[in-house]
């Protein structure tokens, strides 16, 4: 696999680079919204967007917890797809009932879900605050420096929105540290689940399909925010468009695409490659033999781990295509040139201070080192548990609340502690015995990357077997309860250390050392590592400047390009799929199995109507359920995935190859008036 990469700029890679080049696909790149290239996409497609749309389309978008959204009615209908919501959809479901393969149709408003935990944000204002925060770090370096940064940046945010729990500020880095801005969010903490298919309708074609193309998958659902008990109202929603979408045809992505690294040097890379990838992979699989094994013991263990298991799929593929692609040497050869020649021009320019490269490269000796221990017992902590999460948010915030708001750790501002108690207050259905399994893999696996005779495993552990100890932990809990998490999250500290909850006795044995390894994470490999990125940020401005686009950082991004198909190597792939094609696909054994409500509507769906799109739109992981927008910016489809060949996004972008995969809106309002019975949401969306 070859792909044109951004991972460094130099003078042999500029026409790589530069913008409207003969060499370079003009789609590339997941632009921010203060900073797309109208000219050169108005060009590139025959287009005529300009600020008004942008700004118009920035209004429409949102943001959830690690998906994307947007707006489509006046009364705060927010579409994304079923993938992004299935814990809300599991947080309704009574012990025994698999709500998830039945579906959820709310027809009034009485009967929408309350989403916990869940969080609407739209973007509505950007500030460049680049001067003060590198101000704010200015000769100094280590832990002096991060804590700088910290600090100032806990002061913008804070001086941006105060402590109005409706709105959200947080300040981003852009291209390594070169830039820095502050976004403000108009934030909806009530949120409820309207739509959401039934399961098999949503992963029809199973492991096999995903990532790939052609695809049945009606993956999509929508969600009301709601402000003081009511539906907001949502004057700048996007504009519901189910026309029959057409091979060629310009299209956009306004999404927020959650982490690439296509401008980490290639020290950085070969770390994933050789020692972060592998890990994962490694664990994800041990992972997944273990959900496997849960799930077969019975049919309730089955409905419980059925998520969690497609989860751990999507994320091994992911992973395996990712390091795929780094494992190219082709393509990593280009890097290792591109990233050469950057430092020759920087050097022979005096564009950068020293030798970022090479102080990069010396604090990965501490990356390896500390890698293991910062992740499991800081990062990756609990797996996967909630009830372990509410613990330590608990433990956390009671300790937090206590200090400065500018020495506090991230995530525990004033406004961050006021939606975490929305959120411990909102009842959820939690299935102990998966959590159980959670937090027995965690002990299992810290133990075994540790060591037994590790003074952190042994305060952990104590003389319990991970087995026995994890059981112990989820069993005598009353964290499932909200009311007990809400006695102890406002008790504070006194609540908390007199707390006899065996999770929270555990976290409360256990927090200093993830603590430890945080701030040593933080002195030793994210503070020296982002220092030097944004010297190195310095140098490939003076190169480019913002002729080109940064990093995915899970903040509101802008891609373009055209409903296309490709050619996989052996065969041409076709761009569109239709309801006849789910027919001919539809074998009756599973994965290839119809839901019952797509069997029944069999006779009532038109054969020619387009299912599913293949488009040439730059996205990542974090895009799913950003809306995909024709020439007016109109919705005319949810994105859900990518092909096999948009796994090596996270590096760089081969148009030729690199496809965004599409529910149509044609498809979506099909199945709400032919197969759903909801007519009344259909006719929201046409805006009747």
């Amino acid at each position: 696999m070859r792909l044109i990469t951004l991972a460094a700029a130099s003078a042999s890679a500029l026409s790589l680079l530069l913008p409207a080049t003969a060499s370079a696909r003009t789609d590339e790149g997941m632009w921010t919204f203060d900073n797309v290239p109208l000219q050169r996409i108005n060009t590139a497609l025959g287009t005529d967007i300009d600020q008004a749309w942008l700004d118009r389309v920035r209004l429409g978008a949102v943001r959830l917890s690690g998906c994307s959204a947007s707006l489509v009615s006046t009364q705060g209908l927010v579409l994304t797809n079923q993938h992004c919501i299935r814990s809300c959809v599991q947080a309704h479901a009574e012990p025994g009932q698999d709500l998830l393969s039945q579906g959820v149709f709310a027809r009034t408003r009485d009967e929408e879900l309350t989403c916990p935990g869940q969080v609407a944000e739209v973007l509505t204002e950007i500030q460049d605050v680049t001067d003060r925060v590198q101000a704010a770090g200015s000769g100094l370096t280590g832990a002096a420096f991060a804590s700088a940064r910290a600090r100032v940046i806990a002061e913008i945010e804070r001086e941006g929105c105060g402590t109005d729990a409706a709105l959200r500020c947080q300040v981003i880095s852009f291209y390594r540290g070169g830039q820095y801005k502050l976004y403000r969010f108009q934030r909806y903490s009530d949120v409820r689940l309207v739509y959401a298919p039934e399961h098999q309708a949503v992963v029809f074609g199973g492991d096999p399909d995903n990532f790939n193309f052609p695809r049945f998958a009606l993956d999509a659902a929508f969600l009301r925010v709601y402000e003081n008990g009511v539906p907001a109202t949502t004057p700048n929603h996007l504009t519901w468009n189910p026309e029959r979408i057409v091979e060629g045809q310009p299209v956009f992505v306004a999404g927020n695409p959650g982490s690439t690294a296509r401008l980490k040097t290639t020290d950085q890379l070969r770390i994933e490659r050789d020692w972060q990838i592998p890990s994962e992979l490694r664990r994800l699989a041990e992972l997944r033999g273990r959900v496997i094994r849960f799930s077969e013991e019975s049919p309730e263990n089955a409905r419980m781990a059925r998520d969690a298991l497609r989860g751990i799929e999507n994320n091994l593929k992911r992973y395996t295509g990712m390091h795929q692609a780094l494992a190219d040497q082709s393509f990593f050869t280009e890097l290792v040139v591109n990233e050469t020649d950057l430092i020759g021009q920087a050097s022979s320019r005096d564009l950068v201070q020293g030798d970022p490269w090479s102080e990069i490269a010396a604090a990965h000796a501490d990356y390896i080192l500390l890698y293991p221990r910062n992740y499991w017992l800081e990062a990756g902590a609990g797996q996967g548990s909630v009830l372990f999460n509410y613990a330590r948010q608990i433990v956390r915030a009671a300790y937090e609340r206590e200090r400065p708001a500018d020495t506090r750790l991230g995530g525990y501002s004033d406004a961050q502690l006021e939606a975490l108690g929305r959120t411990l207050a909102q009842t959820r259905n939690i299935d102990e015995p998966l959590e159980s399994l959670y937090l027995q893999f965690w002990l299992n696996k810290t133990r075994e990357n540790l060591g037994t005779d590790d003074p952190d495993v042994q305060q952990m552990l104590g003389r319990e077997s991970p087995e026995a100890l994890g059981a112990r932990l989820i069993e005598g809990t009353s964290l499932a309860d909200p009311a007990a998490r809400m006695a102890l999250f406002e008790g504070g500290r006194a609540a908390v250390e007199a707390s006899n909850d065996p999770l929270i006795q555990f976290v409360l044995r256990t927090d200093q050392a993830a603590r430890n390894i945080r701030r040593s994470w933080t002195q030793q490999v994210d503070g020296p590592i982002e220092r030097a990125g944004g010297r190195i940020a310095a140098a490939r401005f003076a190169v480019l400047g913002t002729d080109t686009y940064p990093d995915a950082t899970f903040s509101l991004r802008l891609s373009y390009g055209r409903v296309e198909g490709w050619n996989n190597g052996t065969r041409d792939i076709a761009a569109t799929t239709t309801v006849a094609g789910l027919w001919e696909r539809a074998t009756g054994a599973i994965p290839f199995n119809l839901s019952p409500n797509l069997e029944a509507a069999r006779g009532r769906l038109p054969e020619d109507v387009i299912y599913t799109v293949a488009s040439t739109n730059d996205i990542v992981g974090g895009n799913s359920g950003s809306p995909l927008l024709n020439a007016d910016g109109e919705v005319i489809g949810a994105v859900f995935d990518g092909n096999l060949e948009s796994l090596g996004g996270a590096y760089g972008y081969d148009g030729s190859r690199n496809r965004a995969v599409t529910v149509s809106a044609e498809m979506i309002t099909l199945a709400l008036r032919e197969i759903y019975d909801m007519d009344a949401l259909a006719d929201e969306l046409a805006g009747d």
